[in-house]
């Protein structure tokens, strides 16, 4: 029976580890069927189960010709439906043991586009990556998978 400090934070790195590559598969997946993908959020309930949670985008600044432009950029606001996600997530963290929350990304450095992830546990730890992508001709290409930084915004005080 050892439920000490060793193994709690191994649970913890793991279920991290869990809604963190949840949520990157999951964007690639979306990427490779649909051509892209809008922010969303993998929770790990308090039942061990991994959900899928997602806002309703809302439409983008109407320029008064009648016609949206092309493009999930143009038509939706994924920094706004990225603060709504958090405050979603926020409003429903006592329930759950970990989250994560994956977003398209523009990688100037690379030159390339992105997933950005980032994973939380509410008794502590954050982990945050990159995968660096590219369209080509035979289907998309990624990169190597890069850590990143990222501060808590779901398990605050």
């Amino acid at each position: 029976m050892s439920s000490g400090p060793a193994s709690d934070g191994e649970t913890v790195l793991r279920e991290l580890h869990d809604v963190l590559g949840t949520a990157l598969g999951m964007a690639q997946e979306h990427l490779e069927q649909n051509g892209g993908f809008l922010p969303f959020g993998v929770t790990l309930d308090d039942d061990g189960e991994l959900r899928l949670v997602l806002v309703t985008p809302a439409a983008g600044e109407d320029d008064g010709e009648g016609e949206p432009e092309a493009g999930l950029e143009s038509d939706f606001d994924a920094e706004a439906m990225l603060h709504d996600l958090v405050e979603l997530l926020r409003q429903g963290r006592d329930g759950t043991r970990a989250v994560a929350i994956a977003s398209d990304v523009n990688l100037p450095e690379h030159g390339s586009d992105g997933i950005h992830a980032s994973a939380e546990h509410r008794h502590g730890g954050v982990l945050a990556a990159i995968l660096p992508y590219e369209m080509t001709a035979t289907g998309y290409v990624y990169g190597a998978l890069e850590a990143d930084g990222h501060e808590a915004a779901v398990y605050t005080t």
